[in-house]
C-alpha cells in the first residue's frame, strides 16, 4: 500500500475510526495485507509439495470403514460436497479476472465456504453430526479430525486450548518445521511451515482476545465489580474459559474470512499496490480449496462406500449446472 497522505482515506480512518473501531483498534496496513496473501501463499506451496489430492487422502484415510447411513445423513454429506465444488468452480472464474483486486474479497469468502461445507461434510460422514453455526462446526470438526490426527498436512495442526502455557507448548513442534514471518513472502516448505506457524499462533492470540472480551460482559465477570483479569478470582474465570476453546484449521479459516469482510477489508480494496501484491492469491486460494476438499471427498468416499460414491460422482457429472466436473477434485 502507497503511503497514506492526510487526505487518504486510510489516514481518515486511522486518525478517526469509524462506528464500529476507534483509531487504535484499525489494523496496521503494513501487516493486513502481507499477512492475507501469505498465509494463502504458503498453504499452497505446501499442499503442492505434499501432492495433497484425491488419491493421497484415500491412502491417507484408507483404513476408514464404511458406516450404513440413514436417508438425509448422506443426503447433507454429498448437499455439502456439492457445495464445495460450487466454491471451487466460482474461485476458477474469479481466475480469470484481469485485476484480482476485483474480486480477492469475494474469493475469500468463496473460499471460506468450500472450506466450511467441505468440513460439515466430513463430520456427518463421520458420525451424523452437522451444527447449523460457524463457531460449533469448527469445534466438531477439531474434535473429530485434527485432535485425532484424522486431518492431513497443511490442514493437521491444532491447539487442544488457549491457556498461554499449553499454547507456547504446543506450538514448539509447529515452529520447529520452520519459522517465517507473515511480512515477508514464503519460497520455500521451511519459510511456508514458518507462515503457518505465525498464522496459528496470531489465531490464539486473536480467540483468546475475544474470549477476554466476551468475558467482560458476562453478569458473572460484572460482579467482581474489576476492569481486568489481574485478580485471582477474575484469572480463575478466564483459564476456564480458555481450557474449553480448542483451535484447528477451521478457526483460522473463520478468522481469515472475518478480517476480509469485516477488519482488514479495507486493504484488499484500496491502494495502488494493491493488485500487485495479489496477482497469484485468487490461484493459490483455487489450490488450497480443492487440497482440502480432496482430502474431504476422500474420507467420505470411504465412509458411504465405493458402490454409493460411483453413484454420486456419476450424477454429478452428467447433471451438474457449474462448470467444474467432480472428477476435477474426486
Amino acid at each position: 500500500m502507497t503511503a497514506p497522505n492526510s487526505t487518504s482515506l486510510y489516514s481518515r480512518i486511522q486518525k478517526h475510526g469509524t462506528l464500529t473501531e476507534s483509531p487504535t483498534d484499525v489494523a496496521n496496513a503494513r501487516f493486513a495485507l502481507p499477512s492475507t496473501v501469505h498465509w494463502m501463499r504458503a498453504l499452497a506451496l505446501l499442499t503442492d509439495h505434499l501432492r495433497l489430492d484425491f488419491g493421497a487422502g484415500r491412502m491417507f484415510y484408507r483404513r476408514v470403514q464404511p458406516r450404513s447411513m440413514p436417508q438425509p445423513e448422506l443426503n447433507t454429506v454429498f448437499e455439502q460436497l456439492l457445495f464445495v465444488l460450487n466454491q471451487i468452480a466460482a474461485l476458477h472464474a474469479l481466475t480469470s479476472a484481469t485485476n484480482k483486486a476485483d474480486v480477492a474479497r469475494t474469493g475469500i469468502v468463496a473460499w471460506y465456504y468450500g472450506i466450511y461445507s467441505a468440513a460439515s461434510a466430513m463430520t456427518a460422514a463421520m458420525d451424523g453430526s452437522f451444527q447449523d453455526n460457524h463457531a460449533e462446526t469448527a469445534r466438531n470438526w477439531q474434535e473429530r479430525f485434527p485432535a485425532k490426527g484424522l486431518a492431513m498436512d497443511p490442514f493437521a495442526d491444532c491447539l487442544s486450548n488457549l491457556l498461554p502455557s499449553s499454547v507456547k507448548a504446543e506450538l514448539v513442534p509447529v515452529r520447529a518445521r520452520g519459522q517465517h514471518s507473515l511480512l515477508n513472502q514464503p519460497t520455500t516448505r521451511t519459510e511456508a511451515w514458518g507462515c503457518c506457524a505465525e498464522y496459528l499462533s496470531g489465531t490464539a492470540r486473536w480467540e483468546q482476545w475475544s474470549v477476554d472480551e466476551r468475558l467482560r460482559e458476562t453478569p458473572a465477570f460484572k460482579e467482581l465489580q474489576v476492569a481486568d483479569f489481574r485478580t485471582k478470582a477474575a484469572r480463575q474465570m478466564r483459564d476456564a474459559a480458555y481450557a474449553r476453546r480448542s483451535i484447528a484449521f477451521l478457526h483460522q479459516a473463520s478468522r481469515y474470512r472475518g478480517k476480509a469482510n469485516y477488519r482488514d477489508a479495507i486493504y484488499l480494496a484500496y491502494g495502488s499496490s494493491v493488485p500487485t501484491q495479489l496477482s497469484g492469491f485468487v490461484d493459490d486460494m483455487l489450490l488450497v480449496l480443492k487440497a482440502f476438499g480432496a482430502m474431504a471427498g476422500a474420507f467420505c468416499s470411504l465412509r458411504v462406500g465405493k458402490a454409493i460414491w460411483a453413484e454420486f460422482v456419476d450424477d454429478l457429472d452428467r447433471k451438474k449446472a457449474i462448470s467444474v466436473s467432480p472428477r476435477d477434485v474426486w
